[in-house]
């Protein structure tokens, strides 16, 4: 056995993944959907049952669900289709999948932070619960969202933004004033 020390330097998470699998036919709307590679809210389900006499079928009374139906024969299989959009991006984007295959769903979390500045270049500077600084967001696109934030800093207000994170991204996507500083 050797005596020299190995050190291996990791850029890895810890192997925690960024979505996990759920079946189609299980996921509705308001849920999370990863759809191109992009993270998605469900905005519209709709489950396309594929058999050979057309009939119209009500699903769960407590899901606005539409269903439509498709002459295809007599082996036809049930279908989802989904209408979402980006989370950070605003897209819509649309994906149609067998009810039994397994989609991608991100794991979504919101956290508050915080605002303590905004630089020039469009830079936040938050501070979070442990004391510390987190200052690589950038302020929000969403042209409302940006004039609250930046009204109510000016103004010299507390306010606490709220960041949505999922799949490596983060972004600013709400805003509460707690008072005056």
């Amino acid at each position: 056995m050797s005596d020299e020390e190995h050190h291996f330097e990791s850029q890895a998470d810890a192997g925690a993944s960024k979505t996990f699998p759920q079946q189609a036919g299980t996921i509705r709307k308001n849920g999370y959907i990863v759809i191109k590679g992009r993270p998605c809210k469900v905005t519209k389900e709709n489950i396309l049952y594929l058999v050979f006499a057309m009939k119209k079928v009500k699903l769960r009374s407590n899901h606005v669900v539409e269903v439509s139906t498709s002459k295809t024969g007599k082996h036809g299989h049930a279908k989802c289709h989904f209408v979402a959009i980006d989370i950070f991006n605003s897209k819509k984007l649309e994906d149609i999948v067998p009810s039994s295959h397994n989609c991608d769903v991100p794991h979504v979390t919101r956290t508050d932070y915080q605002l303590i500045d905004i630089s020039e270049d469009g830079f936040v500077s938050l501070l979070t619960e442990s004391g510390n600084t987190k200052d690589d967001l950038k302020l929000p696109t969403d042209e409302t969202l940006l004039a609250q934030i930046k009204d109510g800093f000016a103004e010299g207000k507390d306010l606490v933004v709220t960041v949505m994170s999922a799949m490596g991204e983060e972004q600013i996507c709400s805003l509460k004033d707690i008072g005056p500083k």
